[in-house]
Protein backbone atom coordinates (compact mmCIF):
# COMPACT_ATOMS: atom_id res chain seq x y z
CA UNK A 1 0.00 0.00 0.00
CA UNK A 2 1.44 3.44 -1.41
CA UNK A 3 -0.17 6.99 0.44
CA UNK A 4 0.63 9.77 -1.34
CA UNK A 5 1.08 13.23 0.43
CA UNK A 6 0.96 16.33 -1.73
CA UNK A 7 2.12 19.10 0.24
CA UNK A 8 0.99 22.71 -1.71
CA UNK A 9 2.62 25.91 -1.13
CA UNK A 10 -1.05 28.26 -1.64
CA UNK A 11 -1.62 32.24 -1.77
CA UNK A 12 -2.74 32.35 1.79
CA UNK A 13 -5.35 35.47 0.32
CA UNK A 14 -7.61 32.47 -1.93
CA UNK A 15 -7.65 30.09 1.20
CA UNK A 16 -11.75 29.69 0.32
CA UNK A 17 -10.63 29.20 -3.63
CA UNK A 18 -8.28 26.30 -2.01
CA UNK A 19 -10.93 24.31 0.15
CA UNK A 20 -13.18 24.97 -2.69
CA UNK A 21 -10.75 22.87 -4.81
CA UNK A 22 -10.69 20.35 -1.84
CA UNK A 23 -14.13 19.55 -1.96
CA UNK A 24 -14.39 18.95 -5.16
CA UNK A 25 -11.11 16.68 -5.05
CA UNK A 26 -13.43 14.81 -2.18
CA UNK A 27 -15.64 13.97 -4.88
CA UNK A 28 -13.18 12.69 -7.66
CA UNK A 29 -10.55 10.90 -6.32
CA UNK A 30 -12.58 8.51 -5.04
CA UNK A 31 -14.98 7.90 -7.54
CA UNK A 32 -11.16 7.74 -9.75
CA UNK A 33 -10.17 5.06 -7.53
CA UNK A 34 -7.96 6.05 -4.38
CA UNK A 35 -8.71 5.82 -1.07
CA UNK A 36 -8.74 10.02 0.07
CA UNK A 37 -7.74 10.46 3.56
CA UNK A 38 -8.46 14.03 3.05
CA UNK A 39 -7.54 17.42 1.94
CA UNK A 40 -6.10 19.60 4.84
CA UNK A 41 -5.77 23.36 4.82
CA UNK A 42 -3.99 25.70 6.97
CA UNK A 43 -5.52 26.86 10.26
CA UNK A 44 -2.97 27.51 12.96
CA UNK A 45 0.99 28.00 12.28
CA UNK A 46 1.12 28.41 8.86
CA UNK A 47 -0.92 30.52 6.11
CA UNK A 48 0.52 28.88 3.29
CA UNK A 49 1.05 24.84 3.71
CA UNK A 50 -1.70 22.52 2.55
CA UNK A 51 -2.14 19.06 1.93
CA UNK A 52 -3.63 16.26 0.54
CA UNK A 53 -3.46 12.58 1.67
CA UNK A 54 -4.65 9.43 0.05
CA UNK A 55 -3.51 5.97 -0.48
CA UNK A 56 -3.40 3.33 -3.55
CA UNK A 57 -2.27 -0.29 -3.50
CA UNK A 58 0.31 0.64 -5.93
CA UNK A 59 2.19 2.23 -8.24
CA UNK A 60 0.52 0.78 -11.20
CA UNK A 61 -3.03 1.68 -9.51
CA UNK A 62 -1.96 5.00 -9.18
CA UNK A 63 -1.21 4.73 -12.78
CA UNK A 64 -4.52 3.89 -13.61
CA UNK A 65 -5.88 6.42 -10.91
CA UNK A 66 -4.31 9.45 -12.79
CA UNK A 67 -5.27 8.25 -16.21
CA UNK A 68 -9.45 8.32 -15.00
CA UNK A 69 -8.60 11.24 -12.93
CA UNK A 70 -7.27 13.20 -15.67
CA UNK A 71 -10.61 11.71 -17.99
CA UNK A 72 -12.95 12.75 -15.20
CA UNK A 73 -15.31 15.57 -15.77
CA UNK A 74 -14.97 17.38 -12.18
CA UNK A 75 -11.53 16.56 -12.40
CA UNK A 76 -10.63 18.42 -15.49
CA UNK A 77 -12.61 20.93 -13.80
CA UNK A 78 -10.81 21.39 -10.56
CA UNK A 79 -7.62 21.67 -12.70
CA UNK A 80 -9.18 24.65 -15.18
CA UNK A 81 -10.17 26.30 -11.89
CA UNK A 82 -6.82 25.95 -10.37
CA UNK A 83 -5.27 27.48 -13.55
CA UNK A 84 -7.60 30.53 -13.43
CA UNK A 85 -7.69 31.34 -9.62
CA UNK A 86 -4.04 30.84 -9.74
CA UNK A 87 -4.07 29.87 -5.33
CA UNK A 88 -1.38 27.00 -5.95
CA UNK A 89 1.81 28.40 -5.84
CA UNK A 90 3.82 25.27 -5.49
CA UNK A 91 2.79 21.62 -5.46
CA UNK A 92 4.90 17.94 -4.45
CA UNK A 93 3.69 14.49 -4.41
CA UNK A 94 5.58 12.04 -2.30
CA UNK A 95 4.87 8.22 -1.78
CA UNK A 96 5.48 6.49 1.67
CA UNK A 97 4.61 2.77 2.21
CA UNK A 98 3.60 2.42 6.00
CA UNK A 99 6.43 1.24 8.55
CA UNK A 100 4.46 1.03 11.80
CA UNK A 101 1.79 -0.98 11.11
CA UNK A 102 0.04 -3.38 12.89
CA UNK A 103 -1.41 -0.42 14.99
CA UNK A 104 -2.40 -1.72 18.71
CA UNK A 105 -6.35 -1.00 19.51
CA UNK A 106 -6.89 2.05 20.63
CA UNK A 107 -7.84 1.79 24.82
CA UNK A 108 -10.72 3.75 25.38
CA UNK A 109 -9.99 5.97 29.24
Amino acid sequence: MLTCFIRYEIDPYKKDAFAEYARNWGQAIPRCGADLIGYFAPHEGTTTTAYGVYTLPGLAAYEAYRARLMADPLGQENYRFAHKEQFIRREERQFYTLASGPHAQRIEP
